[in-house]
């Protein structure tokens, strides 16, 4: 029997392996260097189908995972270094721990990160005081002076929609123009809930001593000058990294890594794409859930087509 191999072990990998393996597929799943995804530090799950009071990330993770074992799944500890294509579809595997895993039929879910401030304080924080999804979070922050980070098209939909919930929201921007829109720019300028500040990073965070965020240290990019913002959560919004590496030298990216396929397929036969790793636009769990759904399907049809 031909392998089927799943990369990730996200809610589009999860949902994959759950589909390939009630199909009687026997898929192995990669968890790779973060299994579950970034959706385990949400703190509270409130817009996944099916849990009318919400579900902890982490046990929405626990729940797919354990499905897709009750039906055969397969789950490996084990991260892709590099990708080497087969001349009749599929690819060697090149894993971290110098293995090679071959996969007659392959399935990239490896999805997307937040990419993150880098500065002391931050991982303590996430989950508590900081959030990198406004859809995700913002309504745990109701009444509370909330600050955005960014200054392009997603740091603009992420401060409107905050508006919904917060008393106050202060956009922080490195520089003294918006890189989004105009469109987008005008509406946060003329929102009378948001107020900017130019020319700022935050440089450091008040306090992850009490497990929550109470302020902001900021900097002026100009004078250097040293300010304080009290605040009661913080929304980075400065872009995600597809986790695309492995497979740049072989499939087509669009101008921010994203891995671009002709619904969920790729050029290479025999190689599906499914999650955040090629969404940058929606990069909900339920959307990447529905896309695994998808590449699981298409990955039986193609077996079907070989004959398996």
């Amino acid at each position: 029997m031909k392998s089927l191999v799943i990369l990730g072990s996200g809610p589009a990998g999860l949902t994959a392996a759950i589909y390939a393996a009630r199909a009687g597929l026997n898929p192995v799943v990669l968890d790779g260097p973060a299994p579950g995804g970034p959706l385990i530090t949400t703190p509270l799950i409130e817009n996944f189908p099916g849990f009318p009071e919400g579900i902890p990330g982490f046990e929405l993770m626990d729940l797919m995972r354990k499905q897709a074992e009750r039906f055969g799944a397969r789950l490996q500890s084990a991260h892709l270094e590099t990708m080497e294509p087969l001349p009749g579809g599929g690819a060697d595997l090149h894993l971290g721990d110098g293995s090679t895993l071959r996969a007659d039929v392959l399935i990239i879910a490896t999805g997307a990160n937040h990419r993150l401030l880098g500065i002391a304080g931050e991982q303590e924080l996430s989950g508590h005081g900081i959030s990198y999804c406004a859809t995700c979070d913002g309504a745990f922050h109701r009444g509370q002076h909330i600050a955005v980070v960014g200054g392009g098209d997603t740091a603009m939909e992420e401060a409107l929609f905050l508006t919904r919930f917060a008393s106050k929201v202060t956009v922080i921007h490195r520089r003294d123009a918006f890189r989004a829109s105009k469109i987008m720019a005008a509406r946060v300028l003329e929102n009378p809930k948001i107020a900017v500040r130019w020319n700022a990073v935050v440089s450091g965070l008040v306090d992850p001593a009490q497990g929550k965020l109470t302020a902001l240290k900021l900097r002026d990019v100009k004078t250097n000058a040293e300010s304080l913002l009290e605040v009661g959560a913080l929304f980075v919004a400065i872009g995600l990294v597809p986790a695309a590496a492995p497979f740049r030298d072989f499939l087509e990216t669009d101008e921010n890594g994203y891995l671009l396929t002709s619904g969920v397929r790729t050029k290479l036969p025999g190689v599906f794409v499914a999650g955040d790793v090629a969404d940058s636009r929606y990069r909900q769990a339920v959307t990447a859930a529905g896309t695994g759904c998808r590449a699981a399907i298409e990955a039986m049809h193609h077996l079907e087509s070989l004959g398996e």
